[in-house]
Parts: structure tokens; C-alpha cells; sequence
């Protein structure tokens, strides 16, 4: 049975969340003016003042437009934030004071990470040199080094100077592909170069922050303490994500496995890690509150959360559980007791006011859903099955925090990642508690790994648990039934299915049947607009030239059925099909592939005649023909001005198998001819709806 809770009442915090993440929202979809923004605060500000002066009986009458006003204020304080948070306002920005002539000084924000064919590092810019002056500028740039002996010499701090010109950060333009501009964006990130030995000079002098480099070598060591007593490349790559968030050695068909069986969460540094430290510091300092030092136990405890949560990386999931517990510290000194809703939402608060844009961070997002899905659910849940015995009640209880964290988390996972994993309960209740044990041995480990036959004993233990987890997780990934992926959700089919649990949620606490109609009317309309969608769905018919780099990639979709025509290595490699192609497939609900029984080359597709040339092309007849779409792939030898002697062209698309020089020769012969000219590689991918 829910408990009755006044929610306004009591957690306060809850309509200045609503306020600043609607102030947020709104700012970035229209990009108010500063100057408008500034003269709505001052216009609100005012009339909150002349409100003060009102007597109390004037107070009380317009007590109502008071906090209509002040909850405006929330929000325009909130379009405030994005406005100041967005690099571009900055009239030192990069992209508005850089000329491809400029000398570029950066400064290494973080150690070189190795890529496959390169090191990559973020850096900040210090300022440009031209020919006769040093101008200031600011911007984040990721830097690509060729794997040489220079690029060694590079680490945190390091400042290098180049003139090679920086290129703007592109999505790729396909369907339902990850907004990768948008997310760099949001961390302050707008441009990248790649640089070889000659095209960069490093500086002598170093830009270094102590605190930082002292984390970085914290990091450092943890990585080479768990690389020295924990054995297996797998195994040494989930230990160092487990404890610190360095994912830079986790096998990505092990991360793979662990997200489709629903335990990735136990990799990220989230809420788990946190209350597991927090209650091992509150145990350490334990004695403390006994001898009336309470004081120092809270700093103790804080100092060892914040420098954890540092340690870790500072991301948005874990901060915003290190703000929870700070709360939760905070109120335990001053002998309050709060809200956890008040709590869980002022810690939202103080982080959307430092950073807005983690409102779109998918860590975020999940972590605040999950923790607030199991203070709703996990009590009602647990309730419905009281066993006896200890073993059983243990389980039990872990399958319902489980049980509970999906409820809100669901429709948010599947409109991010498009997929459900069914076994979610048998892999948490294994993961969870040995995953927590993983954590306090690699503690262990590196409490004692100055005695050494204590530290290769935890290290051998460490080791076996983390193999027998992975080993358990691929084994149930590997169930037919494991996974139901596919899933196409839009963002308002997903506001309509958290509205109708929220309003459920509310219905149940309170017994109110208003809440119960609106559950169910959200739920109805999200029935109503995913048949429309499956209607549209079936009645599709569109071609797709994708943006895959040095590749051809084209898509006939014709209802929920497709042919692909294009190089057949896309069809093996993991990267381009998932991240390229396959959320093009799950946007347009298309599940089987047919066989090409057409003419490559030369075809009709609906009332289209098309074309692909992709290496010496011979006509089907001398007559010239009218093609309403002409598709340039790979590099065959010919002339724009040659080919309309043979074609009538309505299109044509360039695609990404086209070297860049040829492309451009090809552009520039289109303009002069007034032929429409779609470049994937700079435009993103053609769609043809038919």
C-alpha cells in the first residue's frame, strides 16, 4: 500500500525542477535573444518587487500570480543558463575569430588515448597567431596525432602550435543516427584536425592545473595497480571500468553483451558505486560519531564521495548521486529529515544550474529515473512476496529493485537504444551483488597492493569473480529469446507512455480518478500515434543514399521490407552497420532484407527511373534517356559535361565512396550545368520519398 504523500507540499524542489527544465527546453529549440531574455527578467523582477509592497491582504488576494511570476523567473533563469552555457555566444569562440592562414596554440586537457590508428586527445585553445599578431580565442578542439615518436612526447599539458586547417564537427546526416555534433556541442566541443609529425610543433613550456594532474595520476596508478594483479585483457578492462570509469580497455563485444542483457549500468559509475562507498565510509568513520566528532566524520565521509566521484571521471550520473548523498550527509548533521523527492530534485537542480545541457545526457536521464522508479515501486514490490528464509528474501529483494528501476527507466531506454532485454532479472540478480563485491576487492587491491602476496590474493580472487560474470552474461546472451530489439519509439510517444505510468504512479498514492483518466487517455494516445506510425510504416516507399565513408551504401525500402544495394563488407562490419545503417532500418520499422532481383545499375524503382554508376558505364540503348536520379559511386573515369549527352537528369547524388578531390570537380561541373547536386559526405544521406 502507497503511502500518502503531498509531493508540492513537502518536496518544494520538485516545481523548480519543472521550472528550469521547461526554461531549458525552450531556449534551446528557439534560441531566445539575450536582450529579450534579460527584459522578461527585469519585467517579472519588477512586478515580484511591487508585489512585496502589497499589504498582506493584497499579498494574500494575488498570491496566486506571485508564484505564477516567480516560477517564470525559474524559467527564464533557465534560458539564461543555456544561452551562457552555449560556446558560440562567446565572442571568443573559435568558429568566429578562426581563418585557415592562423597558427593554432592548444594546451592537452588529458593523457593521449590510443586509437586504432591513432591518438586522440582533447585540448583547449589558448589563442591564434597570424602574421602579425596573437589574437586570444577559446573553444575546445579534439586533436587526432598520426601514431608516431613525437606524438609520445605528448601528455596533460603539453601546449603544441599548428596551422593545419580545423575542421567543424559534421554529423553524418543519416536517418536516425546519433547526433554526434550536438553531443560535442554540449561539452563545448565545435571543431577537430588530425596532424601528423610535421604539422605540429610542441612548445616547451607546460599548462598544467596540480589538481588535475594529481587525479590523472591517481588514475594512472589505480590502471597500472589493476594491470599488474588482475590477469585477462577482459577482465582487466571491466575492473578498471567498474572502479574508475576508465573504459578505454573494455572489449566492446563484452560491453555488447552486457547491454543487451540489460547489466550495463554496473559499468558506468552511477548510483550503485556511490552507496556502496558512502556506506563503507560511513562505516570507517563510524566510531567518530560516538565521540561526538561528527563533524570530521562528514568531512571525512564528503572529501572521500567528491574525490571518488573526481576519480571517476565527474560524469553527470555520478556527480548527481554525490550531490544525493552530500544532501542526505548534510541533513543527517542538522538532524533534518527530508524529502527524498525534495532531495532528488534539488540535486537536479544544482546540476542542470551547472551544466544545462546534461539534461540531454542519457546517464542522466537514467539515473534519475531509475532511482526515483525504485523509491516509488520497490516497497509495493517487495510486499507482494514475503519468504522466510534469508538466502530467498536476499534474491527477492534484488529482483524487485530490479523490477522497480524499469518501470520509469523502460520507454527512455527504448527510445535511446531501441531494445529490451528480456532476461534483465537472472543477469541483475548475479551482477548486482557480485559486481558490488568486485568493487570493495579492487578496493582491497589497492589498499594493499603495497604488501604484495595480499594483493596478488585479491587480485587472483578479483579476477575469478569478474571472469565467472562475464562468462555468465554471454551465456545468456546467447538465448535466442534474450533480446527483443527493433524498437522505434518518437520523442512524444515516449512523453505519452511516461506520462501514463507517472499518472498511474500518482493514482496510486493518492486514489484520485482524475490521475487514473489521464493515465489512461496518455496511454490511449500513445497506442493512437504508434498506429499511425505502423500505417505509415507499411504505405512506405523511399530510397536512401547513406554517408558511410569510402563506402556505397544504398537502401530501397518498399513498406517494411528492403533491399540493399552496396559494398557486401557492410553487411559484416559491426561498426557501419550499427551505427551508419541500422538506425536508418529501426526508424523506417524495416525487418527483412529481400533479395536484389534488379539491374543494379540501370533500374526502376516505383515511377523512378534510377541509375548507379560505379565503374564504366554502358547504355541499355543508343537513345538518350531520361534518369530521375543519377547515383556517382567509387571512382569511375567520366565527365558531367560528357554524360548529359547521353542522359536527361532530374538528381544527382555523390556518395561516400567518392574521393573528396573528384567530388568536387564533380560539384563544380554540376553548378555550371544547373544540375542539382546532393553530396552525402557534406549534406548527410539523399532520401527519396516515392
Amino acid at each position: 500500500m502507497f503511502p500518502t504523500v503531498y509531493l508540492w507540499n513537502k518536496a518544494p524542489a520538485v516545481r523548480l525542477l519543472i521550472a528550469l527544465v521547461a526554461g531549458i527546453v525552450l531556449q534551446w529549440h528557439l534560441q531566445i535573444p539575450l536582450i529579450a531574455l534579460l527584459s522578461a527578467i527585469s519585467v517579472c523582477f519588477l512586478a515580484v518587487l511591487l508585489y512585496s509592497f502589497l499589504s498582506l491582504k493584497k499579498q494574500y488576494q494575488f498570491s496566486t500570480v506571485a508564484g505564477i511570476l516567480s516560477t517564470v523567473l525559474v524559467l527564464l533563469f533557465g534560458c539564461i543558463l543555456v544561452w551562457l552555457k552555449d560556446v558560440r555566444h562567446n565572442d571568443n569562440w573559435i568558429g568566429k575569430r578562426y581563418v585557415d592562414s592562423s597558427f593554432v596554440c592548444v594546451t592537452l586537457q588529458e593523457p593521449l588515448v590510443e586509437k586504432a590508428n591513432s591518438f586522440k586527445a582533447l585540448t583547449s585553445i589558448n589563442g591564434m597567431r597570424h602574421s602579425d599578431r596573437f589574437e586570444k580565442a577559446e573553444g575546445n578542439v579534439i586533436v587526432y596525432f598520426k601514431k608516431d615518436s613525437l606524438a609520445e612526447q605528448l601528455h596533460y599539458g603539453s601546449q603544441i602550435i599548428f596551422n593545419r586547417p580545423l575542421q567543424e564537427i559534421k554529423n553524418a546526416g543519416n536517418p536516425g543516427s546519433f547526433d554526434y555534433k550536438r553531443y560535442s556541442l554540449f561539452k563545448g566541443i565545435t571543431h577537430q584536425v588530425y596532424l601528423s609529425e610535421n604539422d605540429f610543433k610542441i612548445l616547451p613550456a607546460e599548462n598544467k592545473n596540480i589538481f588535475d594532474e594529481i587525479i590523472f595520476n591517481c588514475r594512472h596508478w589505480v590502471v597500472t595497480t589493476i594491470r599488474k594483479f588482475i590477469s585477462g585483457e577482459k577482465e582487466q578492462g571491466l575492473a578498471e571500468a567498474l572502479l574508475i570509469g576508465f573504459k578505454d580497455d573494455l572489449d566492446k563485444t563484452l560491453v555488447q553483451s552486457y547491454t543487451n542483457t540489460g547489466v550495463v549500468h554496473i559499468i558506468a559509475i552511477s548510483g550503485m558505486h556511490l552507496a556502496l562507498i558512502y556506506w563503507l565510509l560511513t562505516l570507517v568513520t563510524k566510531p567518530l560519531k560516538r565521540k561526538r566528532l561528527n563533524w570530521l566524520r562528514i568531512i571525512i565521509i564528503l572529501s572521500g564521495l567528491w574525490l571518488f566521484s573526481i576519480l571517476a571521471g565527474a560524469q553527470a550520473s555520478v556527480i548527481r548521486s554525490a550531490v544525493m548523498f552530500t544532501c542526505i550527509a548534510l541533513a543527517e548533521v542538522f538532524g533534518r529529515r527530508t524529502s527524498i523527492f525534495n532531495t532528488l530534485s534539488l540535486s537536479a537542480f544544482l546540476l542542470l544550474c551547472y551544466n544545462p545541457f546534461w539534461l540531454w545526457d542519457v546517464g542522466f536521464q537514467l539515473s534519475y529515473t531509475a532511482v526515483l522508479s525504485i523509491v516509488i515501486f520497490y516497497r509495493p514490490i517487495a510486499n507482494w512476496y514475503l519468504p522466510d528464509d534469508k538466502i530467498i528474501e536476499f534474491i527477492w529483494k534484488t529482483m524487485a529493485v530490479s523490477l522497480a528501476a524499469q518501470i520509469f527507466t523502460t520507454p527512455i531506454s527504448l527510445y535511446h537504444f531501441h531494445q529490451f532485454p528480456v532476461l534483465f532479472l537472472l543477469t541483475n540478480v548475479v551482477a548486482v551483488p557480485l559486481s558490488s563485491l568486485i568493487l570493495f576487492a579492487e578496493i582491497g587491491l589497492c589498499v594493499f597492493s603495497f604488501i604484495k602476496p595480499v594483493a596478488w590474493f585479491i587480485g587472483v580472487v578479483a579476477s575469478s569473480m569478474i571472469r565467472f560474470m562475464n562468462h555468465y552474461i554471454e551465456r545468456l546472451e546467447n538465448v535466442s529469446f534474450s533480446l527483443w530489439n527493433g524498437f522505434s519509439l518518437s520523442i512524444i510517444q515516449t512523453v505519452f507512455l511516461l506520462m501514463a505510468t507517472t499518472c498511474l504512479c500518482y493514482w496510486l498514492w493518492e486514489k484520485k480518478k482524475m490521475m487514473l483518466l489521464v493515465s489512461l487517455s496518455s496511454f490511449c494516445a500513445f497506442i493512437a500515434f504508434r498506429s499511425v506510425d505502423f500505417w505509415n510504416v507499411y504505405h512506405q516507399q523511399k530510397l536512401i543514399v547513406y554517408n558511410v565513408p569510402k563506402h556505397q551504401a544504398i537502401d530501397l525500402i518498399n513498406g517494411r521490407n528492403f533491399n540493399f544495394i552496396g559494398d557486401t563488407d557492410l553487411l559484416t562490419n559491426d561498426f557501419f552497420r550499427n551505427f551508419q545503417i541500422q538506425p536508418s532500418r529501426i526508424l523506417h520499422r524495416v525487418n527483412q532484407m529481400q533479395c536484389i532481383s534488379i539491374n543494379a545499375k540501370d533500374f526502376d524503382f516505383g515511377d523512378k527511373h534510377i541509375a548507379i554508376i560505379d565503374t564504366v558505364f554502358q547504355l541499355s540503348s543508343q537513345q538518350k534517356q531520361k534518369l530521375d536520379l543519377l547515383i556517382l559511386s567509387k571512382n569511375p573515369k567520366l565527365y558531367i559535361s560528357a554524360l548529359i549527352k547521353k542522359f536527361f537528369v532530374q538528381q544527382i547524388v555523390i556518395d561516400g565512396s567518392v574521393p573528396a578531390w573528384k567530388a568536387k570537380l564533380w560539384k563544380r561541373d554540376c553548378d555550371s550545368l544547373h544540375i542539382p547536386c546532393h553530396d552525402v559526405s557534406e549534406k548527410g544521406a539523399f532520401v527519396m520519398n516515392l
